[in-house]
């Protein structure tokens, strides 16, 4: 039996998602996030020595990093699938195939590293602080979100919005293990974006993804994908 190490509003929820579209039995282990830190807790070094979530275990396999999983679980899981899941794993050497390397890695390699420095300066100034350093802190954040960090999400939006505005997926027409990666980088791209440009590809991606079942299942057990600020 699989058992999903689930933090609470993280990235983990995509593999809740890939196993609920499986049908694959799991259990899963809600882990609550310190209401100070809003880290993850020390218990999760207790099943990976990094402490972070999603881990999954089966039997004694011990396997952490959100593509990791998503890969061993449609190696797994998806061979042979037919109807909508047939291809989560495309034929290697085809369109799909490379298309879907590529997102595989631009989820976590360039898009991700954007959204967590957002997170991170838009947290600094609600942290405990002298007064007076606070308009400073509040400043300076700002600045970097400005220069620095709101138009590279910006750019990367505008990058997925033009390529969804031709295809249903992120690999083409039929969903794929890509599409399970890049789900939270979505949701967390459309939630932290600047005021400015619309992007409707990728809010219709967006919703397609929240219409499935499998995810509606997913939510119910694992929680809402963002943290609150």
């Amino acid at each position: 039996m699989i058992t999903v190490h689930h933090l609470e509003a993280s990235r983990s929820q995509r593999v809740l998602w890939l196993l609920e579209e499986l049908g694959v039995p799991y259990e899963i282990q809600v882990y609550r996030r310190d209401p100070k830190t809003r880290l993850a807790p020390a218990e999760l070094k207790r099943v990976h020595p990094l402490g972070k979530s999603p881990v999954i275990t089966e039997g004694d396999a011990v396997i952490a990093e959100s593509g990791a999983i998503i890969e061993y679980l449609a190696e797994r899981y998806g061979a042979g699938r037919t109807g909508e899941l047939a291809h989560l794993t495309p034929e290697p050497g085809s369109t799909e195939h490379r298309e879907c390397r590529f997102w595989m890695h631009y989820a976590e390699g360039s898009l991700m590293n954007w959204l967590v420095m957002k997170l991170v300066f838009m947290s600094i100034p609600r942290q405990p602080m002298p007064f007076f350093v606070r308009p400073i802190a509040r400043t300076l954040c700002a600045r970097v979100q400005e220069k620095l960090i709101d138009p590279n999400v910006e750019t990367a939006l505008a990058f997925m919005n033009e390529h969804l505005s031709r295809h249903t997926w992120f690999t083409g027409d039929r969903i794929t293990m890509a599409d399970f990666q890049m789900s939270f980088a979505v949701e967390a791209a459309l939630s932290r974006r600047a005021p400015g440009p619309s992007y409707p590809h990728v809010v219709g991606y967006l919703q397609r993804m929240q219409a499935r079942p499998a995810y509606q299942r997913a939510i119910a057990k694992g929680g809402p994908v963002l943290q609150s600020l």
